[in-house]
């Protein structure tokens, strides 16, 4: 498993995207799962910016995994964005459910992100969620990955500011390694 984490806009689903086309590796994308999957007050909420509780997230990526041959390479974006989150997922390579081979942290300003997010237009593309969630990936999501490399997990700062493909080379050196 290839985890890809960062902020909204610094490139998780492109570089899913190319993994998945040039490799063949199945991509889960808990942004596109819950775009597709989350209804109601729930969307309202989410597309305010407002984060789905952990246990929420946890169960649709559990019943995502049951979907694909955990025996192969897979992507993982977008997951894990909070502490609780990352403990489960340790939890199942501890276990032996899942192998972990890298977590990728994609790295972006604000100011980049925001030019991306607004250009792609998406309905929950707001300059006040751009902030809301730059906040709370600084918040809640950052701590992950020094939980992740306390528990010896390996860890990658990519520059993702750069164009994908150049992304996307930094990303295989580690992999290729």
């Amino acid at each position: 498993m290839i985890i890809l984490i960062g902020v909204a806009g610094a490139g998780k689903s492109m570089q899913g995207r190319i993994f998945a086309d040039e490799h063949g590796y199945a991509w889960v994308s808990t942004g596109e799962l819950f775009r597709v999957l989350v209804t109601g007050e729930r969307r309202k909420k989410m597309l305010q910016g407002e984060l789905l509780s952990d246990q929420e997230v946890i169960s649709l990526v559990d019943k995502t995994l049951k979907l694909i041959n955990l025996d192969q390479e897979f992507l993982l974006d977008g997951f894990p964005r909070t502490i609780p989150q990352a403990e489960w997922l340790l939890d199942q390579i501890h276990s032996g459910r899942l192998h972990l081979t890298a977590v990728f942290n994609l790295q972006a300003s604000l100011d980049i992100v925001r030019e991306r997010l607004l250009k792609r237009g998406r309905q929950d593309d707001t300059a006040s969620v751009i902030d809301l969630r730059f906040k709370e990936y600084t918040s809640i999501t950052m701590p992950i990955l020094n939980y992740f490399k306390k528990e010896n997990a390996p860890v990658y700062d990519i520059d993702a500011e750069k164009d994908p493909i150049i992304v996307h080379n930094q990303i295989m050196q580690y992999i290729d390694n």
